[in-house]
C-alpha cells in the first residue's frame, strides 16, 4: 500500500458498512496522509447489506471525521456505495435517495489535482545512467523529479558540489529547449565533471542537502522485526548505501495516535527513528520532494524489502562534524612498519578454539617482527563494551564497535587479530565493508557444536543447558556460519599449533 500510494494523487479508503472504522482503516488513512495524499474518498461499501440505512452511513462518516481531524486530514469526500450492486459507482442509486452525489467514477474523473506542482519546484534530477555511446558524447540520463531545465542553466552536481551549465538536453525524439518534471532526458554539461549513477543534478543556486544522519518515519513491512544496529541497504532512487537504524524514538498507535515507547518495530508498525548511512546521500525532506525523501530498506542477507521510510531532516550532529584532512595517512603508517595492514577476523562457536589459535598466530607474527594487536571478545567486554549484554541488539553493537576499532588499528598500519563469536553474517559483512578490498580476512574456526560443548572450558554450555545463561550462541541464540571464508580451520583434524602456522602462511602469502 505504501509503495503504491507514494505516487498517487488520490486515495479511496474502503469501509465495510457492517464493521465501521477499523484499525486497518486508520492505518491506511494515516499512511495516505503521511505520504502526502491530500485527496481522500471515504467509500462506505456494502450498503446493500445494511439496507442502505442513512443513519449507519452518517455514523461511520462522523467516526471517521473525528479520526481524520486527529491525524490532520482536513477534508474528504464520503460516499455510500455497493460494489456488488453497483450503487453510486457510475450513476446515482435510487436506493440512496438521501445521497445527492457525486458518483465514485464521476469524482475520480473530475477531481482537481495539481499536475504542474512538481514543475513549479526547484530543479532536481537523480542520475540513473551515464550515457556515453562513443567518445564524442557524454550525458547524464534520468527522470526530472522537480522543476524545469533549459540549455544555459547553471547546475550543481551532488554530492561533489561541482558546478557547470547545461549545454544540451537530449531525448529520443530530438533536443529540447525546455524540459519539465516528469520527462526522462539526457543532460549534457559544458564542463567535464565526475558524475555517476546515484548523483543528483540540481539548480546551482538552490541545491538539495547532503548528509549521513537523519530522523525518519519507518513503516515496517517484514515478519522479522527491526534489528536495531544491524546494517541494511537503503535504496532511494538510484542511490544505494548501507544504513543502521537506532532504537525507535516511538511508534504510533493508529487507533489513539499516541506515541508509544518501542525497542523495535514489528510487522505493519509505524515509528520514528534515527538512521545513519555509511556515506553521505543527497536528500530533501519527504514533504518537499518525494523522489529525494522516500526510501526503502533491504535486508542484506535475504534481499527482502523490509521497510519503507520518509526522511524528515538531517540531524544537527551530521552537519557539525566533518572529516579533518590529515597529512599522515594509512599508507605512511603501514610503510613505516614495512607491512600491509590486515584484519584477521576469527569467528566460531564458544569453545571452538578462537582465542587459543588467535593468540598463537599473534605470537608467531610477533617473532617475525610484525606489528600486531589482538582484540579478544572477553577482554573487550571488560572495557569498551562493558555496557553491553548478550541480546541480539547488544551483540550487533558489540561487533560494530569492534569493527570500528579494528578499522582504526588497520589505519595505523597494524595487523589486527580479533577473536569474537560474531554470530551473524550481516555484522561480519558490515565490518568487511569498512575496510579496503583484501584487508578483511575471515577465519572460520569450524568446530561442531557437540565438540565445542564437550570441551566447555568455561562451563558456559552447562549453564546454558540448565537455563542459567540466556541468549547463548548455539543453544538458544543462532550462529550463522560463514559461507565463503578466506580461511577455514577444522579443529577436529588440526591442532592449534598447526592451525596457527597455516593461518600465518596464508596471511603472509596473501599480503
Amino acid at each position: 500500500m505504501v509503495t503504491g500510494a507514494s505516487t498517487a494523487d488520490l486515495a479511496v479508503i474502503l469501509i465495510d458498512a457492517r464493521k465501521g472504522v477499523l484499525t486497518q482503516t486508520r492505518r491506511h488513512s494515516y499512511l495516505a496522509h503521511l505520504i502526502g495524499i491530500r485527496n481522500i474518498v471515504l467509500a462506505v461499501n456494502k450498503m446493500d447489506l445494511v439496507d442502505y440505512d442513512q443513519s449507519t452511513f452518517e455514523h461511520i462518516v462522523a467516526d471517521y471525521r473525528a479520526f481524520a481531524k486527529e491525524i490532520g486530514i482536513a477534508d474528504f469526500v464520503p460516499m455510500p456505495i455497493s460494489g456488488f450492486k453497483g450503487d453510486n459507482i457510475t450513476t446515482l442509486s435510487e436506493n440512496t435517495p438521501w445521497y445527492k452525489g457525486p458518483t465514485l467514477v464521476d469524482h475520480l474523473e473530475t477531481v482537481e489535482v495539481d499536475s504542474t506542482l512538481d514543475q513549479q519546484k526547484t530543479f532536481r534530477m537523480p542520475v540513473q545512467w551515464v550515457n556515453r555511446p562513443n567518445l564524442d558524447f557524454r550525458g547524464f540520463s534520468g527522470l526530472i523529479a522537480t522543476g524545469t531545465l533549459a540549455p544555459g542553466d547553471a547546475v550543481r552536481v551532488l554530492p561533489s558540489g561541482k558546478t557547470s551549465t547545461v549545454s544540451r538536453i537530449v531525448t529520443f525524439d530530438g533536443e529540447l529547449d525546455l524540459a519539465v518534471a516528469g520527462q526522462s532526458v539526457t543532460v549534457c554539461l559544458a564542463d567535464e565533471i565526475d558524475c555517476s549513477r546515484g548523483d543528483v543534478i540540481a539548480a546551482a543556486d538552490a541545491p538539495p542537502q547532503v548528509s549521513d544522519q537523519f530522523e525518519t518515519t519507518l513503516v515496517w513491512m517484514n515478519d522479522e522485526p527491526l534489528t536495531v544496529g544491524r546494517a541494511y541497504w537503503l535504496k532511494m532512487g538510484a542511490q544505494m548505501v548501507s544504513v543502521t537504524v537506532q532504537e525507535p524514538k516511538f511508534k504510533v498507535d493508529v487507533n489513539s495516535m499516541e506515541h508509544l515507547a518501542a525497542k523495535t518495530l514489528e510487522l505493519n508498525e509505524i515509528g520514528v527513528a534515527e538512521i545513519a548511512t555509511d556515506k553521505p546521500i543527497v536528500f530533501e525532506p519527504y514533504e518537499v520532494d518525494q523522489a529525494l525523501g522516500g526510501f526503502i530498506l533491504i535486508d542484506k542477507m535475504s534481499n527482502a524489502t523490509v521497510a519503507a521510510g520518509m526522511l524528515h531532516f538531517s540531524l544537527r550532529r551530521a552537519q557539525n562534524v566533518h572529516w579533518q584532512a590529515l597529512d599522515i595517512g594509512r599508507k605512511q603508517h603501514a610503510d613505516l612498519k614495512n607491512q600491509k595492514p590486515a584484519v584477521l577476523w576469527f569467528t566460531g562457536l564458544s569453545g571452538s578454539g578462537k582465542s587459543t589459535i588467535a593468540n598463537l598466530v599473534e605470537k608467531k607474527l610477533h617473532r617475525m617482527n610484525r606489528h600486531t594487536f589482538l582484540l579478544d571478545g572477553d577482554n573487550v567486554r571488560h572495557g569498551l563494551n562493558k555496557d553491553l549484554g548478550f541480546t541480539e541488539a547488544d551483540r550487533i553493537e558489540n561487533i560494530r564497535r569492534v569493527g570500528e576499532v579494528s578499522k582504526l588499528m588497520a589505519d595505523a598500519g597494524l595487523i589486527v587479530v580479533t577473536a569474537f563469536i560474531s554470530p551473524f553474517r550481516a555484522e561480519r559483512e558490515m565490518v568487511r565493508s569498512m575496510l579496503p578490498d583484501g584487508e578483511f580476512i575471515e577465519v572460520f574456526i569450524d568446530t561442531p557444536l557437540e565438540v565445542a560443548e564437550a570441551r566447555d572450558v568455561k562451563g558456559l554450555y552447562k549453564k546454558a543447558r540448565s537455563g542459567e545463561l540466556k541468549n547463548f550462541t548455539g543453544i538458544d541464540s543462532p550462529y550463522e556460519a560463514p559461507q565463503n571464508p578466506e580461511i577455514r580451520i577444522d579443529t577436529t583434524s588440526m591442532s592449534p599449533e598447526d592451525a596457527a602456522s597455516f593461518i600465518v602462511d596464508k596471511l603472509l602469502g596473501d599480503i
